[in-house]
């Protein structure tokens, strides 16, 4: 029986990654797409040291979807970026001592590691972070044309309230009235908050 070479997982990816590279597989043209596809799942937050599971569970499956399309003939893009403002990374900067100046760039560098590593199909030439002035100041942007239009309005309402994440929790997130990431017991409290009139937008 003829021996089966085993399998080197580490040298395959690389040997595909780097011809990937070398076509540019995963940088479509955008502006002659004939059957653009645009295939965008949620990025992650860089508030830890590293991915975990879920982040890869998720990836996987809208990666697997992108390729699907691709083999269907559609110029797919699937951009890549990082969630980097809010409460995940101010605690877990408050958590280890550290500015969030200066974490989560190197948090973000690490994430792109293990993303490359993972082998996903992603552009990596639009690569966006939620912190990065070029790009906040369009979400303001946005937020001012929706508050001038009447669309944007403030009021007070009930929250679910963690008192040691000092966060406002999704009704998602409280599992048996308590905090999922911390099991505070959370609190009901009311706050001014941001509403939009999504109705009218439509129509």
């Amino acid at each position: 029986m003829r021996d089966v070479p085993s399998y080197d997982p580490a040298a395959l990816e690389a040997k595909w990654q780097a011809r990937w590279a070398e076509r540019h597989t995963n940088e479509p043209d955008l502006d002659r797409a004939a059957r653009p596809f645009y295939n965008l799942m949620m990025f992650p937050y860089p508030s830890a040291e590293g991915l975990h599971v879920g982040n890869m569970f998720a990836f996987t499956g809208a990666d697997i979807y992108g390729r699907f399309k691709r083999l269907q003939g559609f110029d797919v893009f699937e951009p890549m970026g990082f969630d980097a403002f809010g409460i995940h990374s101010e605690n877990y900067a408050l958590n280890i001592g550290t500015n969030p100046a200066k974490l989560i760039p190197r948090n973000i560098a690490t994430f792109r590691r293990q993303l490359r590593r993972f082998g996903g199909m992603y552009d990596w030439r639009h690569e966006l972070s939620t912190t990065d002035p070029a790009y906040y100041q369009w979400t303001q942007w946005i937020f001012i044309q929706l508050f001038k239009a009447g669309l944007a309005y403030k009021k007070r309402a009930a929250v679910n309230w963690c008192p040691k994440d000092k966060t406002v929790l999704a009704n998602e997130q409280v599992i048996d009235g308590r905090c999922e990431r911390c099991d505070t017991p959370v609190e009901q409290r009311f706050l001014d908050q941001w509403f939009f009139r999504i109705t009218n937008y439509a129509e």
